[in-house]
């Protein structure tokens, strides 16, 4: 009979090239009173023990881990005996790990401790335990390019304990893409805010990251995306959004190809809410603007718009940033002639209509007499204010009464309508052009 004993130090053999180790019968013994017979069957005994070990053996080392919490890989991290298992997202080794998707899971346990450490300056990422212990995410976006550690520890009911450890790098800015985006999480903005990304990539696969952000009313407005070029794409419905809606938008972007050689790297949802209504048209002919709220005028204001040699544009402008004091200079927008060009280090109350350099603001440098009478800008749109922004002023009032996303239209201007992708003024195309820039 041929035996064939597999411990840890003899393996199984392959067909090819191993040797066997046979169990031969003990040689005879020349004890008194032993019997071959009996002496065989001791012999198989002792075989079978050793085959018995063996077993064990192996069953020992398939656990993962070792008795001292294990070193296991790639969520095979078990002390021998528990049913522990932890699971890391971002694969021992790998090189391309999403900055957004790195999760730590546990079955058969709890997480006791999670550490996430860049490599190279050692510096600790934070991070969220969910209730329970069950998992363990970042708190913050990882670096692109970055090599980083983690080690995870887990304990079961019996105080068994378990450890998993990994080195990953994630993407690099070369192989990847992001999407800057406005507006941000938790914001309250204005009726004609559209939700607008811009990518640090060239977007050629624009059909599948299109359909990878999902952006929803609780109005039920339906929401189209509309791309300008290759590398900007804004969302927004047929009319204002509606005074008052929850409005989601979810970031799927994780792993997703957008051209040859870039993959997106963003997993999130993002939620903000659609304050009161206010839209105010600015009319040239009287140099006046009319506050709407909710539909009802509340104050008409006296304004000084672009002079006849530079005009303010007309059409639908969305106020995309505020500033309670800010520098303007004329060179940087194109006034280069010394007769032209202007110089102002604290304009008050500013707010961003354009991104070509229209602003609606206080302006304290200009007689009285020409609010609500003359244009005299260079194409902004100014309110009586003083300089430092204190006081009560038509400057401060509406500054205080305005919301990023609020809509300002200005009409009777000689000027052309402002481009829809100067700011975030989509609002100037018609509903079926919008759609047409659809990728979906």
């Amino acid at each position: 009979m041929e035996l064939l004993v597999t411990t840890p130090d003899n393996p199984v053999p392959s067909r090819f090239g191993a040797s066997r180790h046979r169990l031969l019968p003990p040689e005879r013994s020349s004890a008194p009173g032993a019997s071959y017979r009996s002496r065989q069957i001791r012999g198989t005994l002792t075989a079978s023990a050793l085959l018995v070990a063996g077993v064990l053996a192996l069953s020992g080392c398939g656990g993962g881990g070792s008795a001292d919490g294990g070193d296991g890989k790639n969520g095979a991290g078990a002390q021998e005996g528990s049913g522990i298992r932890i699971a890391v997202s971002s694969k021992d080794g790998a090189t391309n790990a999403s900055i957004s998707g790195t999760r730590v899971q546990v079955s058969g346990g709890t997480l006791t401790e999670v550490q996430l450490t860049a490599a190279e300056s050692g510096k600790e990422v934070a991070g969220t335990m969910a209730s329970g212990g069950a998992s363990w995410k970042p708190s913050v976006q990882l670096e692109r390019g970055t090599k980083y550690k983690i080690v995870a520890k887990a304990k079961d009911a019996e105080g068994r304990t378990a450890t998993e450890n990994a080195t990953f790098t994630t993407v690099s800015s070369k192989n990847s893409f992001i999407g800057s985006y406005t507006p941000d999480n938790g914001k309250t903005v204005g009726v004609g805010m559209p939700v607008s990304f811009n990518f640090d990539k060239v977007i050629t696969n624009k059909k599948d990251v299109q359909s990878h952000i999902k952006v929803t009313s609780s109005s039920g407005q339906q929401i189209v995306g509309h791309w300008f070029g290759a590398q900007r794409l804004d969302f927004r419905p047929e009319d204002y959004w509606k005074a008052g809606s929850k409005i989601t938008m979810k970031i799927d972007l994780d792993g997703v190809k957008g051209g040859e050689g870039i993959t997106g790297v963003q997993s999130k949802t993002v939620n903000f809410t659609i304050g009161r209504s206010q839209v105010s048209t600015v009319d040239m002919d009287t140099q006046m603007m009319t506050v709407k709220r909710d539909g009802k005028t509340i104050k008409s204001v006296p304004i000084s718009g672009g002079s006849p040699e530079n005009p303010t544009y007309n059409g639908q402008m969305v106020i995309s940033e505020k500033f309670e004091q800010t520098r303007m200079d004329g060179s940087t927008v194109g006034f280069n002639n010394p007769d032209d060009t202007y110089t102002i280090p604290d304009v008050p109350h500013a707010m961003r209509l354009s991104t070509s350099g229209t602003f609606l603001h206080g302006n304290y440098w200009s007689d009285a007499s020409k609010f609500g009478r003359s244009g005299a800008s260079h194409g902004c749109i100014g309110l009586r204010d003083v300089q430092g922004g204190g006081g009560d002023t038509p400057g401060k009032w509406f500054f205080d009464q305005s919301l990023v996303g609020d809509v300002i239209v200005v009409k009777n201007s000689p000027e052309q309508t402002v481009k829809p992708d100067n700011g975030l003024n989509g609002w100037n195309l018609s509903w079926q052009e919008w759609q047409a820039g659809s990728a979906v």
